[in-house]
């Protein structure tokens, strides 16, 4: 295949991650399952409920695309999602049910870069989408199986307090809803709350600086759920399922410095706010109905290029294809500018997303799409504003 006007070196890259052969159905996990690959090979012998052992496959991520494994449960199964990074590889992964919603997340769990994930699950067919935590390119293994099988990683808080529950009985109070406290996860390694009346929860964990790990537990130790890296290096849990009043336990641990203050909040979960955090951080589309700032850029004929004053949150903009092209998005940052990049199609399917492109910290995305509206967002990596230079190009088959 040739192309018009290419720059050929990230043409190979590109095409690489494009080659992946595609075994899954378009409408699995809101189509993100459309590149996936069965992690047992095929369909059926994907069921981790019944599976004799943990299945296994080594991931290729190239160009910033994702590694979609796909699986599934036939019944209620306490499982543990894991991927490891061969080399320096830094793998964080999703894992999306069958209508494409985030389960879980995690990055560092797995100790040493490695990604690890246990979560009950209910029946049903589930994606974990791999990626790199610098987008550049790496190979990985991605392990799927349930608690009695071997796990793959170390587990990086195995015996520390955010998976120890035998803290919680001396936890310290922190009141209820609307609470906010802080202190070091090496002085407070365990605080409770109360609720007054069922409710639905939202707890944090912040400073970047000490890369907090949140696991929240019920009444008698029951695990409720764990976060690391929800916002950068801060944690979140969102509780959507209403919990009963009664007592609740919060174990804090800190993977980069245990003495640095972290401050933790429980409030009423808020699923507007929460959507529209999605939308900030770029993990989520928006929609194309006013609700939320869009510029749109117009028709991509061959190349559309605009400054972006850009912050921590996304900023976002549409384009649109006329012709199946290779689409090529580019935010391209000055100084200590350092952009992150994410395209989705106008359904909400993620394309790709990239941090630190090759050797420098400007964001790349490549693929082949169809004719149609596509939605870019873009935004700081950290905290600093600057300006961002996006570049949009298409390329045609050569006749």
């Amino acid at each position: 295949m040739h192309f018009l006007n290419i720059r050929s070196s990230a043409l190979a890259v590109a095409m690489l991650g494009l080659a992946a052969p595609a075994y899954a159905q378009d409408a699995i996990c809101g189509g993100l399952g459309a590149g996936g690959q069965w992690i047992g090979g095929d369909e059926a012998s994907s069921d981790i409920t019944t599976a004799d052992t943990y299945q296994e496959q080594m991931a290729l991520v190239l160009g910033g695309n994702d590694y979609v494994s796909l699986f599934s449960v036939s019944e209620g199964t306490d499982v543990r999602i894991e991927a490891a990074g061969r080399g320096a590889g830094d793998t964080v992964i999703d894992v999306l049910d069958s209508t494409g919603s985030i389960v879980t997340s995690d990055d560092d769990s797995g100790g040493n870069g490695a990604s690890r994930a246990e979560t009950f699950l209910n029946p049903g067919t589930y994606c974990m989408s791999l990626r790199s935590y610098d987008g550049g390119p790496m190979t990985a293994f991605v392990r799927v199986g349930r608690q009695e099988h071997e796990p793959l990683t170390e587990g990086a808080m195995e015996t520390s307090s955010a998976r120890d529950s035998g803290g919680c009985e001396a936890a310290t109070p922190m009141g209820g809803l609307g609470s906010t406290v802080s202190g070091s996860a090496a002085d407070s390694s365990h605080w409770s709350f109360t609720l007054d009346a069922p409710a639905q929860v939202s707890v944090t964990a912040e400073n970047e600086s000490a890369d907090p790990v949140i696991t929240l537990y019920g009444p008698n130790d029951m695990y409720i759920d764990e976060n690391d890296d929800f916002d950068g290096y801060n944690s979140r849990i969102d509780v959507t399922d209403t919990l009963d009043a009664g007592t609740y336990c919060i174990a804090v641990s800190a993977l980069s410095d245990d003495t640095q203050p972290i401050t933790i909040s429980v409030s009423e979960y808020d699923a507007e706010a929460a959507l529209q955090s999605l939308y900030a951080r770029g993990e989520a589309a928006p929609p194309l109905d006013g609700s939320v700032e869009v510029s749109d850029l117009g028709i991509l004929e061959s190349r559309i290029r605009q400054d972006v004053q850009a912050t921590d949150d996304v900023k976002w903009f549409t384009i649109e294809v006329e012709d199946n092209s290779l689409l090529v998005v580019e935010a391209i940052g000055g100084g200590n500018s350092d952009p992150w990049l994410v395209v989705y199609d106008d359904l909400g399917r993620e394309i790709g997303q990239n941090d630190d492109y090759g050797d420098g910290l400007d964001s790349m995305v490549m693929a082949r799409v169809q004719s149609g509206i596509y939605i870019i967002g873009v935004r700081q990596y950290d905290s600093n504003n600057g300006l961002i230079r996006l570049l949009a190009e298409r390329y045609v088959r050569a006749q």
